[in-house]
């Protein structure tokens, strides 16, 4: 017996009905997108290794797919290195082009590579998927789509007030009431491990702050400890943990706290701008909190992170992200180029709509007519019907094959076409349709243009 198939761990398939609520999400995300002025692109679903290596962290790049060379891809390695086994340098090796990781820093190289076409400030969205050799469980894939908006070219903060506008428009157009959208800045993080001694291990104290709410308190010091943090920097910075108070009272406590930080100051009076005007113009649905142990854990940013979380009651990651990145372009080339963005997480907020049974109820594309087969001469003849039918944008079809009349019927139900067209001798010498309702059971007789005006009317 042939085994049976499957597919990948950490991908799926998905039926009619799920890539129609899919759609739903997709359209609503563009819609907002293309309110606030974004333009899309789109990128390849691989670039070449050294474009993404090295850009995400050592977490990070290890996630990265990478792909093999054509050919005999190990007949260009040295023997003494494949002895070794030192995988990170035979990949070199054998692996010139992954999988995209995410679409920000593939946008940061369309930048840097399409610079002389672009208009400044660009304003661009993506919606593409990306690939992570990560752990599959719930919420988390190996496969999934990003939606992405950024804003390169410009450092102003009124950007990100309008993100946070943008999460808040998505949202209460997907009728998902209670999330809540974290802020903070890299450049209080920086100021923290600053004064606290330790901001030469900054990337290695973000990286382990920003599993606050996955490992614990114990788990952070322990992780920072191994990294090298000291104990005396870790219990100034233990106070950072259980954070209290309202937005306005975490911000006075930074500043008091950052007093001896210029950089962190500087990130505390950029938290302000933006929670001032976003609390003077309101938001719809979503609620913002200012997160001091948001890190994120990326290298690029440099200024304003975002992460956006469920409803409360909700067993779900993030879904959403983002920040500001006034160095990524720099990378490539391109310097003085800021840039700010955020990404919708599809895959979980489909999750979460479906868990709290918030999809409306969303039509799968279908048919408004399917014609009966009774033959090839009838086939022909409503063939010719189907021409001018589809002409005038009228969704129909011609059952393919001519089997028994209730199998065809059957076929209607179930895919709940509102209309079949009965074609037999008689018709084809009066040159009419017999047009049946399926839900009352009525039927009449009609001819090619009294059949476009009741159908199109549906």
């Amino acid at each position: 017996m042939a085994q049976k198939p499957s597919i990948p761990k950490g991908t799926r398939d998905f039926s009619p009905s799920e890539v129609a609520k899919r759609n739903y999400i997709f359209s609503t995300i563009r819609q907002v997108f293309e309110t606030y002025g974004f333009q899309p692109i789109e990128t390849p679903s691989f670039e070449n290794s050294e474009t993404l290596m090295g850009k995400y962290g050592e977490e990070g790049d290890r996630l990265i797919f990478k792909i093999l060379n054509s050919g005999d891809y190990l007949n260009k390695v040295d023997d003494g290195l494949l002895q070794a086994k030192d995988s990170l340098k035979v990949t070199s090796k054998i692996s010139e082009k992954a999988l995209r990781y995410d679409l920000t820093v593939p946008f940061a190289r369309y930048v840097v590579q399409h610079q002389n076409e672009i208009e400044f400030p660009f304003k661009r969205y993506q919606m593409q998927p990306v690939w992570r050799a990560d752990r599959p469980q719930k919420g988390r894939f190996r496969e999934f789509y990003q939606c992405d908006a950024d804003v390169v070219g410009s450092k102003s903060l009124w950007q990100e007030i309008e993100f946070v506008q943008l999460y808040d428009a998505v949202f209460s157009k997907l009728n998902l009431p209670g999330t809540t959208i974290k802020l903070n800045n890299r450049k209080i993080l920086a100021g923290i491990a600053e004064i606290i001694g330790a901001a030469d291990k900054l990337i290695d104290f973000t990286v382990a702050l920003d599993k606050l709410d996955k490992i614990g308190a114990d788990g952070v010091a322990k992780e920072m400890m191994e990294k090298g943090i000291s104990q005396q920097a870790i219990k100034k910075v233990k106070p950072l943990f259980s954070f209290e108070g309202n937005n306005q009272d975490k911000l006075n406590q930074l500043e008091s706290l950052l007093t001896e930080s210029k950089e962190g100051i500087s990130g505390v009076e950029d938290l302000r701008f933006v929670l001032d005007n976003v609390e003077k113009f309101g938001l719809e649905s979503a609620k913002l909190v200012i997160d001091v142990t948001l890190a994120r854990g990326l290298n690029y940013y440099t200024g304003a992170i975002y992460e956006v979380s469920a409803p409360d009651g909700v067993n779900m990651g993030s879904i959403g992200g983002g920040g500001r990145y006034d160095d990524l372009t720099g990378i490539f080339g391109l310097n003085n180029m800021s840039g700010v963005g955020i990404s919708f997480g599809l895959d979980r907020i489909y999750l979460v709509l479906e868990e709290l049974n918030l999809f409306t109820d969303l039509e799968l594309p279908k048919p408004k007519v399917l014609f009966i087969n009774f033959g090839d001469a009838e086939a022909a003849f409503c063939m010719k019907a189907l021409v001018e039918l589809r002409k005038n944008n009228i969704k129909s079809e011609l059952y393919p094959d001519s089997t028994k009349l209730k199998k065809q019927m059957n076929y209607a139900n179930k895919r709940e076409i509102p209309y079949v067209v009965m074609v037999g001798a008689d018709e084809i010498d009066n040159k009419v349709y017999t047009l049946k309702n399926m839900q009352s059971g009525e039927q009449e007789v009609c001819d090619i243009k009294e059949l476009i005006r009741i159908t199109a009317q549906l």
